[in-house]
Parts: structure tokens; C-alpha cells; sequence
């Protein structure tokens, strides 16, 4: 079971819970984001941002909470660049030390271990929490750097590196810089991880590939295949079988 909805003030972020039966592995797919996440058995984690599909696995009746952080938003809640937890799964503990005690022991107490709570009421009062120690994060670092969404945003629309660079007023290497410590990698990535995403979003709704291919930028329908098997390990048409992560 997961579901998803938007996170109550933080812009853009995106409170999810899963129940895992444990019947299979999860392809999850680059977004550019970074995630904090609640784990019945491994505790608060950090997921940082990917470069590749990560393929996961459950153990059964194994609860997951997370909180997705849109791109660039991540680094001013942990309080270290994105590129230093780059395709990893870190516990918070790691980064933020015994001020990750405190939150763990609140999630811990508010999902109720006996079982009395149904799924809803768990899931909400853990996200909630996620989302409090967030926004308390954030302000406390005077909110994200606004570069982050706005590169994101033209990168998302399928403007240029060359041109978002001259929109925002950095050359190619400070922009590279920048972008590694707000999104984990460089501007050219993660406008292909954008791209894909985009691509995949049309062809749920129905789009043909040859079609999506044209409208998000590819060469043809077979650039847009070879990509999206380079960033998940699989090609489009496997992915569309599936619901989105």
C-alpha cells in the first residue's frame, strides 16, 4: 500500500506512507529530491538524491513514512550539501547527532508499535511530525536557497543548462558548483532526470512515446528509450505496467 499528498507549508514537498507486504522490490526512480524518512525497523533515515533507479526492498508489514523534499529544499533541512549523501540511504543520527534522538522517539510513540491505531490515523501523526522537524529545520536556516527552485523550475520546463545559467547570472562552472550542493549533481543530470520524468508523466496520460519523445525533447522515440534505460535499468514501456513511485 502507498499513497501520497502534499506536505502542509513547505512548498512543493510531498508527505508518503507505505505498508510493505513484502511480496516484491520497488523501483524508485530519480527525481532530484531528498527524502527523510521514517522506517518501522531502521528509524529515521535520510535518502539522498539518486543518480540511477534504486531498487528497494521490504520486509513484510515493514511501515515506511517519508516526507519528499522538492529539489535544492533538502540541503537547508540537513544542513549538508546533496552531493555528500548522493545515492545513499544515511541515518539522520549520522548527520544531525543526539537532535535526531528526540523526533525518532516522537514517531516511535505516535505510530502506537501495539497496533491499536488503523493505517490512517499512524501515518498521519508520523508525517506530521516529519513535516513539524522540517519546517522547524528550515527556518531555523532561513529558509532554502531560492536558486534551487528556480533552477529546477526552468530545468523542469525544459529550458537549457546554457539558458538557465544566463537567466540566473552564473557561468557554467559556478552553476555546476551550486547545483552539485543544492541537487546532489550538476545542472546537465538533473535536467535529464527532469526530462525523464516529465516524458514518463505524458505517456501515463496516454501520450504515445513517439509523441512523448517529440514534446520532451528527445531525438526520436528510441533516444527517448535509451534514456530512460540508462537512469532506471529498464525501458518505458516496463515502467508504464507500473504504478508511479
Amino acid at each position: 500500500m502507498y499513497r501520497e499528498r502534499a506536505a502542509v507549508g513547505i512548498p512543493a514537498a510531498v508527505r508518503w506512507v507505505s505498508d510493505s507486504s513484502g511480496t516484491g522490490p520497488v523501483r524508485v526512480l530519480p527525481d532530484g529530491c531528498l527524502d527523510l524518512l521514517w522506517s518501522s525497523r531502521a528509524g529515521l533515515l535520510v535518502a539522498g538524491p539518486d543518480r540511477v533507479a534504486q531498487v528497494s526492498w521490504s520486509a513484510p508489514g515493514e511501515r515506511w513514512i517519508g516526507l519528499r523534499l522538492p529539489p535544492g529544499v533538502g540541503p537547508a533541512v540537513f544542513g549538508v550539501p546533496a552531493e555528500e549523501v548522493r545515492d545513499r540511504r544515511v541515518p539522520l543520527a549520522d548527520l544531525w547527532g543526539r537532535a535526531a534522538v528526540e523526533p525518532a522517539e516522537r514517531i516511535r510513540a505516535a505510530i502506537d508499535p501495539g497496533g491499536a491505531r488503523c493505517a490512517a490515523d499512524w501515518s498521519d501523526a508520523g508525517a506530521a511530525i516529519l513535516e513539524e522537524v522540517a519546517r522547524a529545520r528550515l527556518r531555523a536556516a532561513g529558509g532554502p536557497d531560492p536558486l534551487g527552485a528556480h533552477v529546477a523550475a526552468r530545468l523542469a520546463a525544459g529550458a537549457t543548462v546554457a539558458a538557465t545559467a544566463a537567466e540566473v547570472g552564473l557561468g557554467a562552472r559556478a552553476l555546476h558548483r551550486r547545483s552539485r550542493a543544492l541537487f546532489g549533481y550538476g545542472p546537465k543530470t538533473l535536467a535529464r532526470i527532469l526530462r525523464m520524468r516529465r516524458a514518463l508523466d505524458l505517456a501515463r496520460r496516454g501520450v504515445p512515446l513517439a509523441e512523448v519523445a517529440a514534446r520532451s525533447g528527445y531525438a526520436d522515440q528510441a533516444h527517448l528509450t535509451r534514456d530512460v534505460r540508462e537512469l532506471t535499468g529498464v525501458p518505458p514501456t516496463r515502467l508504464l505496467t507500473a504504478p508511479p513511485d
